[in-house]
């Protein structure tokens, strides 16, 4: 037993370690960090969406309706539809700075541009009002900068940073213009040689494979690297199967966005980016899963969905210990803020109430993609903070579509049921841990 006990103890010690490592990379927590700082541009972007689609057309028809609806449509272009520019972009500074950088505004310029010498020269449109497609040059679409190429803004960003900063080092490429110069001067004459080789590079790429193989890095990256991994990660058993590894986590007490955050919601976002772009131009929905639907139907008061351990615990729990820390947290719990309940009750090293903690957001995902695919209620098309309320945000998360509020209530009540029973072994053993100790 005691053996058994030390390889246990050993793989957690190893798991942990490897999640750590994981949600401390570079890469990765750049990602985490750029998203996070666009974020709210998405919001408004939601904002817009739920607007133009939804409330507009309560009260307005025809013209009037096309004229408020140019209001968001406004938003949403400098939002969802530069979404690959602004990725880029922040990708630049959140990479540079991490890697303690000097100048991350000169990476940023140079992950933006870069991102712009791989997009194709020419594109193929078809004009308002014509049948036949025609060639143009000189311009950049909107498929090319928007949602569709979030993906290869994230690579190239991340690539074109690091060459920059490695060159940048290189003290023989630096022109140092001495102390008598203002400094935003002398920063820019010293990236100046990085910066020209940085972009030549990149330039003699795009230009090799739009003459030679006739195609664009934007495209590859899409087809070849994108599509395939968001299949992977954010259809249902990928999905469920992350986020439920990520929930795992604060077994040890290690937040679930080390996992989560690094390796699923970048994919996430960049589905959610979709959908509102698709339900903004009146198009079909291209993915159930995304940034919304997750904590909409996986995160009910928190990780854990455990506005669903509160009812429970308020309901039928004995023990006033955890009735009294339930009471606390009721409040922050309608935000989905939930530490109080985590470090509390506590979920943190507690194996019996991690089952029904990893347990509930699975099946609320899956309940949730089940009557979105059967087309009981509208697919998630609005991003909405991830404090919006169970309930209000099934609302707000489909457009106003009241069928979702009653998926929310039903996993709701699974999850008291699910609890149920823990909540009961809980007590008894919190009842003999207190009579040990008397």
């Amino acid at each position: 037993m005691k053996g058994a006990s030390l390889q246990e103890s050993k793989f957690v010690d190893k798991f942990t370690e490897f999640a750590a490592k994981l949600g401390s990379q570079i890469h990765l927590s750049s990602l985490r960090d750029s998203f996070a700082t666009i974020m709210p541009l998405y919001i408004l972007a939601g904002v817009a969406v739920l607007f133009n689609n939804t409330i507009f057309q309560w009260f307005l028809s025809g013209s009037a309706l096309a004229s408020a609806q140019y209001w968001g449509n406004l938003l949403v272009n400098a939002t969802l539809n530069i979404s690959s520019l602004l990725i880029a972009t922040v990708i630049g500074y959140c990479l540079s700075r991490n890697r303690g950088y000097d100048n991350p505004i000169a990476a940023a310029l140079v992950s933006l541009a870069t991102l712009i010498i791989m997009m194709p020269g020419s594109i193929t449109v078809v004009p308002d009002g014509a049948a036949d497609s025609v060639t143009v040059s000189g311009v950049l679409s909107f498929s090319n900068i928007g949602t569709q190429a979030m993906f290869a803004g994230i690579i190239i960003g991340l690539a074109a940073t690091e060459l920059f900063i490695y060159i940048s080092s290189i003290k023989k490429l630096q022109i140092n213009m001495g102390d008598s110069i203002p400094p935003a001067v002398g920063k820019s004459f010293s990236v100046l040689i990085p910066f020209i080789i940085v972009m030549a590079l990149f330039a003699a790429i795009s230009a090799v494979l739009y003459n030679v193989f006739h195609t664009d890095l934007i495209s590859i990256i899409t087809v070849i690297i994108q599509e395939p991994l968001r299949g992977v990660t954010t259809g249902l058993f990928g999905c469920v199967l992350i986020y439920s590894l990520g929930n795992l986590l604060w077994l040890f007490g290690i937040h679930q966005t080390v996992l989560n955050g690094s390796l699923l919601e970048p994919l996430l976002m960049i589905n959610m980016t979709q959908c509102m772009a698709a339900y903004a131009a009146g198009q079909p929905i291209p993915n159930i899963i995304n940034a919304a639907f997750v904590p909409t139907f996986g995160m009910m008061g928190g990780s854990g969905s455990t506005i669903a351990l509160i009812i429970a615990t308020l309901l039928f729990g004995r023990n006033k210990a955890t009735k009294a820390i339930c009471k606390l947290s009721v409040a922050p719990g309608c935000f989905n803020i939930n530490e109080p309940i985590i470090f509390g009750y506590s979920i943190v090293y507690n194996i019996t109430m991690i089952i029904p903690f990893v347990l509930l957001p699975a099946i609320g995902i899956i309940i949730g993609y089940a009557a979105t695919a059967l087309n009981f209620m509208n697919e998630c098309v609005v991003y909405i903070p991830w404090t919006t309320p169970p309930l209000l945000s099934g609302y707000l998360a489909t457009s106003g579509d009241f069928r979702a509020v009653i998926v929310q209530i039903v996993i709701i009540a699974i999850g008291v049921l699910l609890y149920l029973p823990f909540v009961k072994i809980n007590d008894k053993l919190m009842d003999q841990v207190s009579s040990t100790e008397n």
